[in-house]
């Protein structure tokens, strides 16, 4: 899987660049269901094309929103999909059973994908144009469903940190969203800690 980070925002302000491991996981990120809501930002189908354009899709193949269209009820679509995958990729993270009507979900939607095509130009790899709700809704059910297949999803390590991510790195051993949030916290906790014991002795 390509490395490709997003810039999060939390809403106290804080930003820090994710890598979610896949484009699926990356959905995740634009919301989600019950208390996840709070991180919403696909309200119109103009924001899911803003959205994508920065995206781990354009990475692969540059476009930008101008060439994608969706429909308020493919953005629907996307939606459901995603909140299908948030309750699937957090069971599969937390060893739970999952949930048989979002795995249906997951399967219903994995029929039309992006195609891929070469510029004539300049023989690079482009997406052949406009981009449909359709087709990324087909793209991110297919990862999901390879993931649910090949597994490896994890919960940040971070207390209080719902991310999930796919671990791809070398020595599989990832425990953090990011090293600049949660993983630089822990080692401030941990040094405190260390300081404190040290402290504790010396008197």
């Amino acid at each position: 899987m390509a490395t490709w980070t997003r810039t999060l925002t939390r809403p106290d302000g804080q930003s820090f660049r994710f890598d979610p491991g896949s484009f699926a996981m990356e959905l995740l990120v634009s919301g989600g269901p019950g208390e996840l809501g709070v991180f919403e930002q696909l309200h119109a189908p103009h924001d899911l094309a803003a959205w994508l354009a920065d995206s781990r899709l354009a990475a692969t193949a540059p476009f930008t929103a101008a060439d994608v269209r969706v429909t308020e009820a493919e953005l629907d679509a996307v939606k459901r999909l995603r909140d299908a995958f948030w309750r699937v990729a957090r069971a599969m993270a937390r060893g739970a059973d999952l949930p048989a009507a979002d795995l249906d979900v997951l399967n219903a939607a994995t029929a039309e994908t992006p195609r891929p095509v070469v510029d004539p130009r300049t023989r690079t790899l482009t997406w052949a144009k406009p981009i449909t709700g359709g087709q990324v809704l087909g793209a991110a059910a297919r990862d999901a469903v390879e993931l649910v297949a090949g597994g490896g999803v994890r919960e940040c390590s971070g207390s209080n940190c719902q991310l999930l991510f796919v671990d791809a790195s070398r020595s599989g051993n990832r425990r953090w969203c990011s090293m600049e949030r949660c993983g630089n916290r822990h080692k401030v906790r941990a040094h405190r800690a260390r300081h404190e014991t040290r402290t504790g002795e010396a008197q």
